[in-house]
């Protein structure tokens, strides 16, 4: 090969990779971000009333955006079905600018640049008094799904959202299980179906503070922590490119990176180039036999990432990636409760990757316990593991 052609060559190859990178930082896409702000629960005699404040914030300089429309569906997580099983909701807007309306209609506004609205979500709840006494739900799943119009076209978003029951039902508690391991006692605490409402460092407190001793160690599921944070999506909202439906088949079926949406989903966080570059290097190294260059590449969100299935209902049909801030996490929570605190990632095979510790010399006695996998991957609805040196 000439100088001449090689120069050539490495033209069209950065060329490519700058068309590449340009395409996906100019991808339109809504400004819009939607918010919990506050909730509240109250329990009558036979029903529930849920209210929940919403806050739209347009985080754009310049774009103004329009929301055509907004609904909401609900559906009843847990518990038994029965005809007489009703959810009663209704939304409210709460504009600066305009009069509440009282008829249900949602009249298209106007969020303005570096501006923000609100809406006010109100259920109902009612369920046979017969059936809360064999088995209560566990929580509503509410789907806000809107429309937003503006410059980047038209965008059918749908943004969900678990509102817990189980507390104010105050549903019955399993009994704490206990595993022996070694010269450990490992505690996997069953706690309600998490979701934004809930604050990790609360649920730490409310349900392990009455359980500690000194010396033990604390570990946070990664997904449950992801989740609280809200770091979830629906796979109907993410735009696939070429390259995510073209370098996914060539992941093991198993993997989350797998299907279009889930490499779709990398590589709006890391970006195509870096996706597609550890695709290169990763597929050459392992045809010499060296295995896992792709992960180390592409950024520890490459393993995070959970696919559609892969974590507990109502979750399940969501994309669900890793959490921000483990560290600063598992720091807060340690000086809350006073023992030390870690996030992992564990899984069936036996493989126990710690995210981030308050402590790194306890990593080696984490990865001793959670080998076996104590806290399930399946329902067990156990996102926290109390561990006990005997």
């Amino acid at each position: 090969m000439t100088i001449s052609s090689l120069t050539y060559l490495i033209i069209i190859t950065l060329f490519f990779f700058f068309f590449l990178e340009l395409k996906h930082r100019l991808k339109q896409t809504s400004p819009l971000k939607l918010t919990v702000t506050n909730h509240l629960i109250e329990k009558l005699e036979d029903e529930l009333h849920i209210a929940l404040n919403i806050n739209i914030r347009n985080e754009h300089k310049r774009m103004e955006v329009m929301i055509p429309n907004l609904s909401i569906e609900t559906l009843l997580i847990g518990g038994l079905q029965s005809k007489n099983n009703k959810i009663i909701s209704s939304v409210k807007t709460k504009h600066k600018d305009e009069e509440p309306r009282e008829d249900g209609y949602w009249p298209a506004y106007i969020v303005k640049a570096n501006d923000s609205t609100a809406i006010n979500v109100k259920l109902i709840l009612k369920i046979e008094p017969d059936l809360l006494a064999i088995k209560s739900p566990k929580g509503v799943w509410v789907e806000i799904k809107w429309v937003n119009y503006g410059p980047f076209g038209i965008i059918h978003r749908s943004d969900g959202l678990l509102v817990p029951l189980e507390k104010v039902l105050k549903s019955s508690k399993d009994n704490l299980k206990v595993y022996k391991k070694n010269s450990l006692t490992l505690y996997p605490i069953k706690t309600h179906l998490l979701g934004v409402l809930d604050d990790p460092r609360e649920v730490c407190k409310e349900y392990i503070s009455n359980l500690i001793q000194p010396g033990d160690i604390l570990t946070i599921g990664e997904t449950p922590l992801a989740i609280m944070q809200g770091r979830y999506k629906n796979p109907n909202e993410i735009e696939l490119g070429f390259l995510s439906r073209f370098i996914c088949r060539f992941f093991h079926p198993t993997s989350s990176l797998a299907t279009a949406c889930g490499m779709q989903t990398l590589i709006d966080l890391v970006g195509p180039t870096r996706v597609l570059l550890a695709w290169v290097i990763g597929a050459f190294l392992k045809l010499i036999g060296v295995k896992g260059i792709f992960y180390r590449l592409a950024g520890t969100q490459a393993r995070l990432i959970d696919d559609i299935t892969g974590t507990t209902p109502p979750y399940d049909k969501t994309i669900v990636l890793g959490p921000l801030l483990s560290n600063i996490i598992c720091k807060e929570i340690s000086k809350d409760l006073g023992i030390n605190v870690a996030v992992v990632d564990v899984n069936d095979l036996g493989r126990v990757k710690i995210l981030a510790s308050s402590d790194k010399t306890i990593e080696p006695i984490l990865k001793s316990a959670l080998v076996s996998n104590p806290a399930g991957n399946a329902n067990e609805q156990t996102p926290l593991v109390l561990i006990r040196p005997c």
